[in-house]
């Protein structure tokens, strides 16, 4: 696996919303995406739903499994009202076939299985970045 880029000192690649209901595990992702993007954190799907209306995230990173709200349900809608930002489901089990019908439903960027190594989530997020310019750019 490659190294994740090193950040630019200059400026943050964007903002970043991550959604979970674990705030130890939120804050761990928080404080690893920190030199690279703006992050803000969510402990529920209606939470992130308020901020979500306040600001523009390239990327959300969100749970599956939460109280008072399905992650991925949040995605789809997510995807229906912002199209740009990209979308990444972090989840501990799933069955395959549900896994493919919810990479189609919400047009997932990526989805990561727990437990999730900082790199790996690090390249997720500034990849999906990046991909989330390029559609912004095109249109």
């Amino acid at each position: 696996m490659t190294e994740p880029a090193t950040p630019n000192t200059s400026s943050k690649l964007g903002s970043v919303l991550l959604i979970d209901d674990e705030k130890p595990l939120l804050q761990l992702f928080a404080e690893a995406l920190e030199p690279y993007f703006e992050v803000e954190m969510a402990s529920s799907a209606r939470e992130a739903g308020f901020l979500m209306h306040k600001k523009t995230y390239k990327v959300v990173v969100c749970d599956h499994l939460m109280p008072g709200g399905n992650g991925l349900s949040f995605l789809v809608h997510a995807r229906e009202e912002y199209p740009n930002t990209q979308r990444v489901l972090v989840t501990g089990y799933m069955k395959p076939e549900m896994l493919l019908r919810s990479v189609n439903e919400a047009a997932l960027y990526r989805y990561l299985l727990k437990p999730v190594s900082l790199p790996e989530l690090i390249k997720t997020v500034q990849e999906a970045a990046k991909l989330y310019d390029q559609s912004v750019a095109a249109s």
